[in-house]
C-alpha cells in the first residue's frame, strides 16, 4: 500500500498553493523595493530639478511677490511646488516594463499570483520611493528658513499628502506601461502633468490670478493639492486639507481605473 501511494505520489502534478491576496502585494512589493537602489542613478538627478527650481523661482519672485496677498512666505507658498514636481511621475513602471519586456511578467501569469498584486505591490513600493524623494524637499526647506506652526504632525502631513498625491498619479503610466510595453512612451508620461503644473497657482494664489488662467486654475485639481499642503503654514485647516484629499481621490479613480483595464488587457494576451 504505502509503495502504491509514493508511486501515485509521484506521479501526480506539482500545483502551487495559492499563498493569499496580502501575501502576493508583500511579495511584490519586497521584490520591488529591493529593486529600489539599482534605480536611483535615474531616479535621483530627477530631484535636483524640483529643488533647483525651488531656489530659482523664490530668488526671482519673492520680491514680486510682497505685492500679492500671501498669508506665508514666499519660500514656504513654493515647497508645495517642489514637492509635487518631485513625487509625481515617479513610478516602477519602468522596472515593470522591463518585466514585460524580458518574460518575467509572462512567467508570472503562469503562477496563481493575484493580477491586482502585480500592480498593488509595485504601487506600495512606489508610496516607499517618494516618500524617500520628499525628505530632501523638506530638509531643504528647512535649511532655507520654512517652518511648520502646526509642528511634526504638520511635516508629516505635508509628506503623507505629497506621497498620496504621488502613488494616485502612478496609474497614468503603469497603465503606458501595461498597453505599450514601451520604456520610452513611459519616460515620456510626466509631460501629460504639465498642463496640470503650470496651469495652476503654482506661483501666485488663485485670487491675484485673472482671465482664462483663472478659470483654469479654479478647475485644476492641483490648486487644491497646492491650497491644502500651503494650509500646514498657516494651521490646521480642515476645510483645505479635505480637499486636497478630495482631489487626490479625483485622480487617483481616473488614473487607477485606466491601469487596472490596462492591466485587464495584458493579462488576457497571455
Amino acid at each position: 500500500m504505502t509503495a502504491d501511494t509514493d508511486a501515485i505520489t509521484m506521479c501526480a502534478p506539482i500545483v502551487a498553493r495559492k499563498a493569499g491576496f496580502v501575501q502576493d502585494v508583500v511579495s511584490i512589493a519586497r521584490r520591488s523595493i529591493r529593486q529600489l537602489p539599482r534605480d536611483l542613478p535615474t531616479v535621483v538627478p530627477a530631484l535636483m530639478i524640483p529643488l533647483f527650481f525651488l531656489m530659482v523661482n523664490i530668488g526671482s519672485l519673492q520680491d514680486v511677490a510682497a505685492f500679492t496677498d500671501i498669508e506665508i512666505s514666499y519660500k514656504a507658498f513654493q515647497l508645495p511646488v517642489s514637492i509635487v514636481f518631485a513625487v509625481t511621475g515617479v513610478s516602477r513602471a519602468p522596472a515593470l516594463v522591463l518585466d514585460i519586456q524580458n518574460g518575467y511578467f509572462d512567467r508570472l501569469m503562469t503562477t496563481p499570483v493575484s493580477r491586482r498584486a502585480l500592480l498593488l505591490g509595485h504601487m506600495l513600493a512606489d508610496f516607499v520611493l517618494v516618500v524617500m524623494l520628499a525628505v530632501p524637499v523638506i530638509v531643504l526647506g528647512f535649511a532655507i528658513g520654512v517652518r511648520f506652526p502646526t509642528g511634526p504632525l504638520g511635516v508629516l502631513m505635508f509628506v503623507t499628502i505629497g506621497a498620496c498625491w504621488g502613488v494616485a498619479y502612478t496609474g497614468i503610466p503603469y497603465a503606458i506601461a501595461l498597453k505599450t510595453g514601451n520604456p520610452g512612451a513611459v519616460n515620456s508620461s510626466f509631460l501629460l502633468f504639465f498642463p496640470f503644473a503650470f496651469l495652476t497657482t503654482a506661483y501666485l494664489p488663485l485670487d491675484s490670478m485673472t482671465g482664462w488662467l483663472a478659470e483654469v486654475a479654479r478647475f485644476n485639481p492641483v490648486t487644491y493639492l497646492l491650497a491644502g499642503l500651503r494650509s500646514l503654514f498657516v494651521g490646521w485647516q480642515w476645510r483645505e486639507l479635505a480637499k486636497s484629499f478630495l482631489a487626490i481621490l479625483g485622480l487617483a479613480v481616473v488614473s487607477q481605473t485606466l491601469s487596472f483595464r490596462a492591466l485587464r488587457g495584458r493579462v488576457s494576451l497571455n
